[in-house]
């Protein structure tokens, strides 16, 4: 089996990574396509075992590197978005406690694999991933919409908002309640499955909803790979059924660092 071979079950899953540390599809997919190009150009450098490992290694000694925020200017060359730019902006300054987090929550490292992927000791990554964890409660809180036709997913979600300090706005099951819900109480936040009641897909709600305001969004699915493929427009925020109250919370908290900290002053 070739080394690419080796590393394309956990490709999609790096751009998962990459997306919520970016705050950005564009941007995380271009580390993604930066870390492959590092790894082709010195194959030998790239160890033989735990490649998952090493290739969340090989992304964070580019993220880390000077050359990262030109692979942010590739990203956004063609882009005139002053908050997408923003975000990206952002991204370059996301605190070390923050990429353990994710490593945690989202990705599912032990503080052990943490600490050899962002190179500190295992005692280092378990206290950033703590200080994380208390940013989060000092985080502004939003207004959630939620977009499930699982009741008991739906239950286990709205909880999960609750408990951080967020408000619920309302759990629509379908495209048309999901626009109509958004368009009488402006969320600050959604919370989207992919597959909805009537057949009608929660990306389509989405749209509807981006067309009419700009809001972050996080898509849960059980089929993360069909999102992840970095080949057309795909989520920037995503997760996975079923899914940790952790990884729920980390993705939440991400989300609304790029969208509270890029919102103009009034």
């Amino acid at each position: 089996m070739t080394l690419g071979q080796q590393l394309a079950p956990h490709l999609p899953y790096l751009r998962r990574y990459a997306r919520a540390l970016t705050g950005n599809q564009a941007s995380g997919d271009a580390f993604v396509r930066a870390t492959l190009q590092a790894i082709v150009d010195a194959p030998s450098e790239f160890p033989a075992e735990r490649q998952r490992i090493g290739l969340y290694r090989a992304f964070h000694a580019i993220w880390g590197s000077v050359d990262a925020a030109s692979v942010h200017e590739r990203a956004t060359s063609e882009s005139s978005d002053p908050a997408l730019i923003a975000r990206m902006r952002l991204s370059l300054i996301t605190p070390l406690s923050r990429q353990a987090l994710l490593l945690s929550a989202l990705e599912g490292f032990t503080a052990t694999e943490i600490a050899q992927i962002i190179d500190v000791d295992a005692a280092m990554a378990g206290q950033l991933v703590a200080e994380a964890l208390a940013e989060i409660d000092r985080q502004t809180h939003a207004h959630v919409l939620i977009i499930e036709d699982e009741p008991i997913i739906a239950m286990d979600i709205e909880s999960i908002v609750k408990d951080l300090g967020h408000e619920v706005t309302g759990i629509a099951v379908t495209r048309a309640e999901a626009v109509a819900l958004a368009k009488a109480d402006r969320p600050g936040l959604v919370l989207a499955d992919i597959q909805l009641a009537d057949d009608s897909s929660g990306i389509d709600a989405v749209a509807d909803i981006l067309a009419d305001i700009d809001v972050p969004v996080i898509f849960i699915t059980a089929f993360p790979e069909r999102l992840l493929t970095g080949q057309r427009p795909e989520p920037t925020f995503l997760i996975t059924k079923p899914f940790q109250q952790a990884t729920l919370k980390a993705t939440i908290a991400q989300a609304l660092f790029f969208d509270l900290a890029t919102v103009p002053a009034h």
